[in-house]
């Protein structure tokens, strides 16, 4: 390898980790926007939502899948997913005695890992009610018996971490609505979730955001795990509006006038194609915030932007001040280390890191 090949590498890894953090933290940030309608506080940190907390739980869960398909040759990626939503469950609180009657009785203090550790994530940022009403059953739904028929975007909003494996090189991506459909029976919600990290994958590997999302959108009309519930004529004309008609509120709240899955989809699209440049992002989650669903809007429109721009284009007084901005960081540094070196080695392969299981035990 050429010493421009070797820099080359590592100009692309970098990168790519730059990019996860902006994925991770600028969904942090939207939701958080969105939350105050762009009434942020002047000074003092600046609360995460629930969905926030929840995203910590699917990027923890999406390391603990590829430490367990390391080390035992096979993994179920949503079961491992809806394991971690339990962990952060009983930190809330919700049917404790009911998890840990159901995860804690295999010798091992439960929940686990270090997620476990962090009190933010125990306390209330928000409501997420079919997310606990299923969660309450400690089942977990599936396609064909679905916990909760809701469309909420919540079920798309804590599923856009797994965008990532694709971008890492990782040859088996988590089915994102399998992902969905643990807590959201909807077909139209698991449907608009696949669209969702369908275009995020684009914008992680991609140059130009505007190109990333054609490409994205292009991509979808082939993309079987895609199809479904969301017509591909609702996103084509959602970004056709951002070119001929950029950041029109009243176009904005015709694409997103509640609090679904679709809504913070084809409103955060819009957004960010309105709004794409990379001094742009703090201006497109205001706008954001101002929609009917600001939450999911600027949720999604966040993390569109901080996946195609990277972390450094996110505010940093925003970034700086956020409660869980280190654990988030920490969490897209960490996913990007399993996927490239494996530190708690696998089945046949002794790791480097001895302590990494405990972080990330396999279940």
């Amino acid at each position: 390898m050429t010493d421009t090949d070797e820099h080359r590498k590592r100009f692309l890894a970098g990168r790519t980790g730059s990019r996860l953090r902006g994925l991770l933290l600028g969904m942090a940030l939207g939701e958080t926007v969105g939350t105050a309608r762009g009434k942020l506080p002047d000074q003092g940190p600046l609360r995460a939502g629930v969905c926030t907390q929840l995203a910590c739980f699917t990027t923890e869960g999406t390391i603990r899948a590829l430490v367990r398909g390391n080390h035992k040759g096979i993994c179920h990626a949503p079961s491992v997913m809806w394991h971690a939503y339990c962990r952060w469950a009983a930190m809330q609180d919700i049917e404790r005695d009911l998890m840990e009657g159901r995860w804690g009785g295999f010798g091992q203090t439960w929940p686990d890992g270090w997620l476990a550790q962090v009190p933010v994530l125990g306390e209330r940022r928000g409501s997420a009610p079919a997310t606990v009403a299923a969660l309450s059953r400690v089942e977990q739904g599936t396609y064909d018996r679905p916990a909760t028929e809701s469309s909420g975007w919540h079920a798309l909003g804590r599923t856009l971490p797994t965008a990532a494996l694709t971008a890492l090189g990782f040859p088996g991506p988590i089915v994102s609505t399998e992902v969905a459909a643990l807590t959201h029976g909807s077909v139209e919600a698991q449907s608009a979730t696949a669209h969702a990290v369908v275009l995020l994958r684009q914008c992680l590997e991609g140059s130009r955001i505007e190109d990333s999302l054609r490409t994205g959108l292009a991509d979808l009309r082939t993309n079987e795990r895609a199809a479904g519930g969301l017509e591909q004529g609702r996103l084509d004309a959602a970004l056709q509006a951002a070119a001929d008609h950029p950041a029109d509120a009243t176009r904005l709240a015709a694409l997103a006038p509640d609090l679904t899955a679709v809504s913070a989809l084809l409103g955060g699209l819009y957004v960010a194609a309105s709004l794409p440049g990379r001094t742009q992002v703090e201006a497109a989650l205001h706008f954001a915030s101002l929609s009917p669903a600001g939450p999911s809007v600027a949720c999604v429109t966040g993390a569109l932007l901080g996946a195609a721009h990277g972390v450094e284009a996110l505010p940093v007084d925003l970034v700086s001040r956020h409660e869980l901005a280190w654990v988030l960081d920490t969490l897209a540094r960490d996913l990007v280390t399993q996927v490239q070196d494996s530190p708690s080695g696998s089945e046949y392969v002794e790791g480097w890191d001895p302590h990494w299981w405990g972080r990330y035990p396999g279940w």
